[in-house]
């Protein structure tokens, strides 16, 4: 790994962020956290109850908290939420400090991903239309990120050998 602490993934709902966030960490020997998990054993109940109980704002306001909590760790591969990256306090620890990874897909692969869930909350009360705003809009800011990964077509262990690649 090079100077930057931790690996850091990051992208749309569904992109495989903690699938692929285990790979790497698995293959590096390090420590994986999931953000999202970490935030539904908290409150003890999944993300989409938290948004429809609590709502958005108490959900993002602790997931800040506790995102740049795990960020503090030293060489850890973790796995964002799909709306982590959006925070502008988030954004700036993670470029600034971190290897960030985006993991890209096309805007079909994912509308399909997310409507097959449950557990997403902006899938729920999202039309097709919407959801492809969000995407774009997102993707934006997720361009930011210090490596893009074009996971489109691709199987895991492909992605994860570009991920290392990079490293």
């Amino acid at each position: 790994m090079k100077s930057k602490e931790n690996i850091v993934f990051l992208g749309m709902m569904g992109s495989g962020k903690t699938s692929i966030g285990q790979l790497i960490s698995k293959k590096l020997k390090l420590e994986f956290i999931d953000i999202d998990h970490l935030i539904e054993q908290e409150f003890n109940m999944p993300i989409a109850e938290i948004f429809k109980l609590k709502g958005e704002k108490i959900f993002r306001d602790f997931e800040e908290k506790i995102t740049l909590k795990i960020l503090k760790k030293k060489r850890v591969v973790i796995s964002l939420g799909g709306g982590a990256f959006l925070n502008k306090k988030i954004r700036a620890e993670v470029l600034n400090n971190h290897l960030s990874f985006w993991l890209k897909l096309d805007i079909k692969t994912l509308i399909k991903r997310i409507r097959n869930s449950k557990k997403r909350p902006i899938a729920s009360r999202s039309t097709n239309d919407e959801l492809v705003s969000i995407i774009k809009n997102r993707s934006n800011i997720y361009s930011k990120a210090m490596y893009k990964i074009n996971c489109s077509n691709l199987r895991k262990y492909e992605i994860t050998n570009k991920v290392l690649e990079k490293l």
